[in-house]
């Protein structure tokens, strides 16, 4: 491309690149970033310029733990709504789990249902995780030359019996095969042993529910899984971290240069036990939300360098599987469309910028999942692109969400941060809540 070809300039006094933040004017061409030219560069004739102003230009986000749900289960969420939360939230792409939808996506057959599904309904970029189940490992290989990003399993049970849990020697078997062709297993990671031994109540009290999960079987599970990695080589993923206990073995991990990699979520850097009502099981996720001090220590793990980045683990259902007993309750947070505001609220707080934002959120996601063409603000990488208005609050009403079903722990809480527009390969796809028509195209990992 040259300056020939650019049909969009758009100017901010901040631009979060990769250098930092700065004044910049943004040259799009051909659906691709052209150039990152000084503010006040002469835009090439022809082109449209749009002045943010002051609102914060940045790369739009990319969420790599997403469950659509979708066919099979699409009155719990589905492709058109879950991407109107994701555009109408700053996401630009994000990744669909292979469990909870029907078919889950355990073979190639599946995948392409999946992807018929999903193609006309997207207002985002969206691609695949591959499952890997007990009886599957002859799948794997065909499934990762299909285009899906990597592959997920569970060490404790799923919560859908078409998705059961791998024990260690089925572990060992799939993470080797998966090894064998440098493809990516993310994990799952509670020990079913430690979640058996663990004392089980029945009822509202969110104490009787924390107990259920201790922070023992997601650290057993993790060293484990630490010692796999380093005997096969292998690449591993830790999902949604809550116990901030297994950080000193992920770090010690990290330095012997066991290829493993860490994501946390909104929800355990947002929302602390101590604030969970009893009864209130939107608040129900597994694992689950711990208590302030380990939220503190997840914040510490971010700063420096152990958790590698922050996505949603948006899992949501239909009403009334939220009932009030935290045991029966359907576990999983909707927080598609509220994730940026709700980590930059915190951030900003704990005297983090939005570059560590853009970097937890946007740069270390993509680059998990080998999606080398976004995650940053830099020539040559597709112009998607969240507008943020930083210092501007809002009170989340759920009923302003575009996710399937309008539940959420976020209810009622005030957050900084108000996306303003969403960009998707230089092409406004969201403005102040009015979303366009789907314009998302199907990402594979070889296209």
């Amino acid at each position: 491309m040259s300056g020939t070809d650019v049909k969009l300039v758009l100017r901010s006094t901040r631009v979060v690149t990769p250098e930092g933040t700065r004044p910049a004017a943004v040259h799009v061409a051909g659906g691709t970033i052209d150039a990152v030219l000084p503010y006040d560069a002469e835009a090439p004739e022809g082109a449209r310029v749009e002045d943010l102003g002051d609102d914060v230009l940045l790369p739009g986000l990319v969420d790599t733990h997403v469950h659509v749900n979708d066919p099979g289960r699409s009155e719990w969420e589905g492709f058109y709504t879950a991407t109107r939360a994701a555009a109408a939230g700053g996401i630009t792409t994000l990744l669909d789990m292979p469990l909870n939808s029907l078919p889950p996506t355990t073979t190639v057959e599946h995948l392409r249902v999946k992807q018929q599904v999903a193609a006309p309904k997207v207002h985002v970029d969206t691609g695949f995780w591959g499952g890997a189940v007990p009886s599957n490992v002859k799948d794997l290989r065909p499934l990762y030359e299909a285009g899906v990003f990597g592959f997920k399993c569970f060490l404790s049970p799923s919560g859908v019996e078409e998705f059961p849990e791998l024990d260690q020697e089925q572990l060992a078997r799939s993470m080797a095969e998966i090894a064998g062709f440098g493809g990516l297993l993310i994990v799952h990671a509670e020990d079913p042993h430690h979640l058996a031994a663990a004392p089980q109540r029945g009822g509202p009290a969110y104490a009787d529910f924390l107990a259920s999960r201790p922070r023992d079987a997601e650290n057993t599970a993790i060293e484990g899984l630490i010692g796999h990695a380093k005997r096969l080589n292998a690449r591993v993923h830790v999902l949604h971290l809550s116990s901030s206990d297994a950080l000193p073995l992920i770090a010690a991990a990290k330095r012997e240069g066991v290829r493993v990699t860490v994501e946390s979520c909104p929800h355990f850097l947002t929302l602390t036990a101590e604030e969970v009502p009893d009864g209130a099981t939107e608040f129900k996720c597994c694992p689950p939300i711990r208590e302030a001090a380990n939220q503190d220590a997840l914040w510490q793990g971010l700063a420096d360098g152990t958790i590698d980045c922050i996505v949603s683990d948006h899992s949501p259902c239909t009403t009334d599987l939220k009932t009030p007993d935290f045991a029966s309750a359907w576990g999983g947070i909707s927080s598609l469309q509220l994730g940026l505001p709700a980590i930059w609220t915190e951030a900003r707080r704990r005297g983090h910028s939005l570059d560590d934002v853009a970097r937890w959120m946007s740069a270390a996601p993509a680059a998990l999942a080998g999606l080398h063409h976004k995650g940053a603000i830099e020539p040559g990488r597709d112009a998607d692109f969240a507008v943020l208005a930083p210092d501007a609050t809002f009170t989340v009403d759920p009923a302003e969400l575009f996710h399937r079903n309008q539940v959420t722990a976020y209810a009622g809480r005030t957050l900084h941060g108000v996306v303003r527009s969403t960009w998707l390969r230089g092409v406004r796809i969201a403005a102040e809540g009015v979303l366009a028509e789907p314009t998302g195209r199907l990402q594979t990992r070889n296209n």
